[in-house]
């Protein structure tokens, strides 16, 4: 298995091909604008736990924080996140620094707020961010659960202290949503900017981040230390980012954006863009193995199963995508979003931003909840209910789902 510092090597050789951070111009240039703001200041982080929280909370930790209080369903990903910040020599741990393991929206959420607060700067990374969550009615009710009404509720709660800095993050599936998760997060971008005039509130449109929790390329490490096959959609292009620029995207856009800004980061489309199929053949390059592509699962199964341990080769087995949700394409814009290009060396910011009325999203969050107090419901009805307030969703249904793969 790879060491983290070997998964970092193989991102910054094979996949972003980048030799420094995105970010490092914009971190020269802003130091002492993010160290002013950042200085002494309490700070929130929810979903701290995960990939992009996680290097948003070691970007912050480059300046000395006041306070810092991490909150996160995920245990265990907390107690890493302690143990290896603790184990490092380069982070300024402040003296308060504690996490807990409890939901956001719990009740007893409110008395961490009331307890520890008022925090300067509060940043939510807490997220349902994958397409395969749209598989029924009930997981697109807790996708939209997590992603809008919790979110409403965090921003009322917030409201009421003195935040200088309020973040949560979005996706580049908001622009042209073809799935309800790209769906749900545009939501919540409607949402974050309604309150935009009342709160310093800013978010970022991203790319996928390279071996992040859950995702693909993470995902065929675990199948290699389980001696399973690996799968990969063949020729599907996407953006990448290292789990490192994620955070320090997230910091910049946190702490340097304007109220209703959204940033994204500014890369090429043929350049940066990358077939997950090149990244599984050059990942088992790097390992010193060589790609047995198979025709079938079972077929990979099989292979798998017989495989010598010292084998030279490792099977794979190649698809093409046909589940629901699935963009052919990123972007991280649409042509009727005003950019600017010219405030940051690697990103760019959707600005002036035209927001729903506060009237029109507590119609549209109750709206959706009525739908979901029903008896029943279908999949139909809940996307034919976004498409009124978000034109520009266009659904892409085919009946197919990623749990149905390997």
């Amino acid at each position: 298995m790879l060491t983290q510092y070997e998964i970092e090597q193989f991102i910054n050789i094979y996949i972003t091909k980048r030799p420094q951070s995105l970010l490092t111009e914009d971190l020269i240039q802003y130091h002492e604008p993010l160290t002013q703001a950042v200085t002494g200041k309490n700070v929130l982080v929810i979903g701290g736990a995960g990939t992009i929280g996680s290097w948003y909370i070691k970007a912050l930790l480059k300046y000395k924080v006041g306070k810092l209080v991490v909150v996160d369903i995920n245990e265990n990903g907390l107690t890493e996140l302690v143990r290896d910040l603790r184990s490092s020599l380069d982070y300024n741990i402040p003296e308060e620094f504690i996490t807990y393991p409890v939901n956001f929206s719990d009740a007893v959420f409110e008395k961490i707020l009331q307890h520890h607060g008022p925090f300067h700067i509060v940043a939510n990374f807490a997220a349902h961010k994958h397409v395969r969550s749209e598989k029924d009615v009930f997981s697109i009710e807790a996708m939209i659960e997590n992603n809008v009404f919790r979110t409403h509720k965090l921003i009322q709660q917030i409201a009421q202290t003195s935040v200088e800095h309020f973040f949560c993050v979005s996706t580049d599936k908001a622009a042209n949503p073809v799935n309800i998760m790209g769906a749900s997060k545009k939501l919540m971008e409607e949402l974050l900017m309604a309150y935009s005039t009342q709160l310093p509130i800013t978010t970022a449109r991203f790319a996928n981040v390279a071996f992040s929790n859950g995702s693909l390329p993470a995902g065929w490490l675990e199948r290699l230390s389980k001696r399973q096959p690996w799968s990969s959609p063949r020729n599907v292009k996407r953006f990448f980012v290292s789990p490192k620029e994620s955070g320090q995207l997230c910091l910049i856009a946190s702490i340097l954006g304007k109220p209703g800004d959204i940033f994204f980061p500014k890369l090429d489309p043929i350049r940066d863009m990358i077939p997950f199929n090149k990244i599984a053949f050059d990942l088992l390059y790097y390992m010193g193995l060589q790609p047995d592509v198979c025709h079938s699962e079972i077929d990979a199964k099989l292979k798998a199963q017989q495989l010598e341990p010292n084998s030279p080769t490792y099977p794979i087995y190649l698809f093409d995508s046909d589940t629901s949700g699935e963009k052919p394409y990123e972007e991280f814009f649409t042509e009727n979003e005003n950019i600017d290009y010219s405030r940051f060396h690697a990103l760019g910011v959707i600005q002036n931003f035209t927001p729903k009325s506060l009237n029109q999203i507590e119609k549209i969050i109750t709206e959706l909840r009525n739908l979901f107090q029903r008896a029943t419901v279908t999949k139909e009805e809940i996307v034919e209910t976004l498409k009124i307030y978000l034109p520009h969703f266009s659904h892409i249904e085919t009946g197919k789902g990623l749990d149905s793969k390997m």
